[in-house]
């Protein structure tokens, strides 16, 4: 088999037949959005913002989601500056989601109204956020233990939203392992479906597990299953890399995945999958100046949503992530660590990326820290 390492990112096409071999998957639809090749960059808190969805689209995304918000503060949200680039997205990145949260039905569905107004091409609703504060104010994933709420959530959301725009929702698997919990899953699974909701994210952890222990890749087997062919699962949990990406769909027969954390830092993985997905061989990591190519990139495009007095700090955390794929990974970690302007940025890649050579896949280090 060939590796296409060197190969153009839209040489990598979304038809199966255009590759010329044997591919390893369906074309991914959601209602009357097509997606087509089935590896997505997930809604990632803190970090799935318009330059990082850029990045994963240029790199092989075929879709991604935004960072999550709350539906309070879409209502309420004023034209200012400060606050603008959280709806921020443009024609390169379709078909791009915006992500929802909140308590209330009614204030929920207004919300959503606003994802559509700003340009979103689908509105996915958030029932699986496992972070402490956000069950503590009935939110994420404490809906999953409130089926009648969860579903009129669904309902109305569906309502206010024109038909044309699809409505999604990203679930974890239940709120814990009790058989309670399992039923209440079932209970909001077959209900949304019924509300018309277009594809169901699940997660294979509970809410109660956080990010500890492994996900169960078997309940997604089993979910498939249940909804049969016709209704969109996508997977989500311990998706790596691209071997993990693949492994997923052909041991659940789910529709496709989303990666999380396996892509922050990393949207090498989203050209790997399309190599492997069409039989081809995994590429090798990109090279050091490919990555100080490309981490450069990152912060320009930061630079022109945050303006160029505030995108250091905020892309630091990315920094830290890009840093896995070096073989000094500590060392150039602490280097971004510390990067507070394009300057400081441009000199920590001129110490660490000046001199070309092969880089690495993430270690286990970095693929276990929260942000999903």
């Amino acid at each position: 088999m060939t590796a296409v390492s060197n190969l153009p990112i839209n040489a990598l096409s979304d038809s199966p037949e255009a590759s010329g071999v044997t591919s390893l998957y369906r074309p991914l639809k959601i209602g009357a959005v097509d997606i087509g090749f089935p590896v997505v960059q997930a809604a990632l808190s803190g970090y799935s913002d318009w330059p990082m969805r850029v990045i994963a689209r240029r790199h092989g995304a075929s879709y991604s989601l935004c960072e999550v918000m709350l539906d309070k503060f879409l209502v309420e949200l004023k034209d200012r500056k400060r606050t603008q680039h959280f709806l921020h997205n443009t024609p390169e990145e379709q078909p791009v989601a915006g992500q929802l949260m909140g308590a209330e039905p009614e204030q929920f569905a207004l919300g959503a109204l606003k994802l559509v107004e700003a340009g979103f091409a689908v509105v996915d609703i958030n029932f699986g956020c496992p972070v402490k504060k956000v069950l503590g104010r009935c939110r994420g994933g404490f809906h999953l233990s409130q089926p009648k709420v969860a579903l009129e959530i669904v309902r109305q959301t569906r309502d206010i939203v024109p038909s044309h725009i699809p409505v999604t929702i990203k679930m974890r698997r239940g709120l814990d392992d009790t058989q309670e919990s399992r039923d209440r899953f079932f209970e909001i699974l077959d209900g949304a479906f019924a509300y018309g909701v277009d594809a169901i994210t699940v997660h294979g952890r509970t809410v109660v597990q956080r990010y500890n222990g492994p996900s169960k890749w078997e309940f997604l087997r089993e979910v498939k299953r249940h909804v049969g062919p016709h209704r969109i699962i996508l997977g989500s949990g311990d998706l790596f890399t691209a071997e993990d990406c693949l492994r997923m769909m052909q041991e659940t027969g789910i529709d496709g995945v989303t990666v999380a954390r396996g892509c922050i830092g990393n949207p090498w993985i989203f050209e790997q999958c399309r190599a492997i997905f069409h039989g081809q061989s995994l590429p090798p990591p990109p090279t050091l100046f490919r990555q100080r190519e490309v981490i450069l990139e990152h912060f320009k495009l930061a630079e022109e949503l945050y303006g160029q007095e505030k995108a250091g700090v905020p892309m630091r955390k990315f920094g830290i992530k890009y840093s896995a794929l070096h073989p000094q990974s500590l060392e150039v970690r602490e280097s971004f660590a510390r990067v507070k302007n394009l300057q400081e940025w441009s000199a920590a890649l001129d110490r660490w990326y000046s001199v070309d050579g092969s880089g690495v896949f993430p270690s286990h280090e970095f693929r276990e820290q929260e942000c999903e």
